[in-house]
C-alpha cells in the first residue's frame, strides 16, 4: 500500500544529522520539487522495478575483482587499458559497497549544514602513487560504441564525482580519474542456448568535484524552506501530476 512516509523525513531545526544519498542528490538535480516532496513531506515518487540482470553482473564483477584483491594483482582489463592500479583492500570495503544490504555505504558529515553525505560504491582501486580511483560497474547491450557523451549519462559522471568528494572528505588521497567498467551484452546470430555473453571495456572519466558542496548548501536551503519548490520544466512526474490534477478539477463532459 502506498502511503505517506513517516521515517527518513527532514525536520527543520533537528540536531540529528540528516542523510543524503547519491540517489537523492540526483533527485534534487532532476527536480527540486520531487526532492522536497520526498525528503521533507515523505511523498516519494512511485517505486521503479529492480534490474536483476544488472545486479547479477555487478555481483559477478565484484567476485572477479575480489579474487585479485586478495592476491594484490591487476585485472587483465587493467593491463589491456594500461591502468597502473590494483583493487583496493580496506576493512570497510563491504560497508562502502553495502554488500550486506544494510544501506551503510560511506558517509561524511557536512558540518555547515548538518547533512550526512553518503554513497555506495561498486569498487575502489589504488594506483602506485597511493591514489584511489572510484570505479563504477555498468551493464548494457548495444552495438554502438560506448561513451559517456549521452545526455542521461551525465548523471553517471555526477555519481562518481559525488563519491570522489566523499572519499576526499574522509581523508583519502583520491585521483581525479574514475573508471567505468562496462559489461556489454552481445547480440549475435548464435543460438541462445541459455547463455548471454558479454564483452568488457573500461571508460575513463576525469572528475570535477567543485559542484558538490554548492549543491549541498542548495539542498539544505530547499529542505529548510516552508515553500514547495516549483517543478522542473523537464520533470515527467510533475507534468503527470499536473495533468491528473487538471482532469480531476475540470473533468470532460461526456
Amino acid at each position: 500500500m502506498y502511503r505517506k512516509r513517516k521515517r527518513n523525513v527532514y525536520v527543520p531545526g533537528s540536531k540529528i544529522p540528516f542523510r543524503i544519498s547519491r540517489s537523492k542528490m540526483n533527485l534534487f538535480l532532476e527536480c527540486p520539487r520531487c526532492f522536497y516532496l520526498d525528503r521533507r513531506l515523505g511523498l516519494g515518487r512511485p517505486s521503479m522495478p529492480s534490474w536483476p540482470l544488472g545486479s547479477a553482473v555487478d555481483h559477478l564483477l565484484k567476485n572477479e575483482f575480489d579474487i585479485l584483491r586478495k592476491r594484490g594483482e591487476r585485472h587483465s582489463l587493467m593491463k589491456k587499458y594500461g591502468i597502473d592500479a590494483i583493487p583496493f583492500q580496506h576493512k570497510d570495503l563491504t560497508k562502502w559497497r553495502d554488500d550486506m544490504r544494510a544501506y551503510e555505504g560511506i558517509c561524511v558529515l557536512h558540518k555547515e549544514t548538518n547533512l550526512e553525505i553518503c554513497g555506495i560504491v561498486d569498487d575502489v582501486w589504488i594506483n602506485s602513487k597511493g591514489e584511489l580511483h572510484i570505479v563504477d560497474y555498468k551493464s548494457t547491450s548495444t552495438s554502438k560504441p560506448i561513451t559517456l557523451d549521452d545526455e542521461y549519462k551525465q548523471g553517471y559522471k555526477k555519481q562518481v564525482e559525488w563519491y570522489q568528494w566523499i572519499f576526499k572528505q574522509k581523508g583519502f588521497k583520491v585521483s581525479d580519474i574514475a573508471y567505468f567498467v562496462y559489461a556489454n551484452g552481445l547480440k549475435g546470430d548464435k543460438v541462445f542456448d541459455g547463455r548471454l555473453e558479454f564483452s568488457l571495456e573500461i571508460i575513463k572519466h576525469k572528475g570535477d568535484t567543485r559542484w558538490v558542496e554548492p549543491i549541498i548548501f542548495d539542498m539544505k536551503k530547499c529542505l529548510d524552506s516552508d515553500v514547495i519548490p516549483d517543478p522542473s520544466p523537464d520533470c515527467e512526474f510533475c507534468k503527470y501530476r499536473e495533468l491528473i490534477k487538471h482532469e480531476e478539477t475540470y473533468p470532460h463532459l461526456l
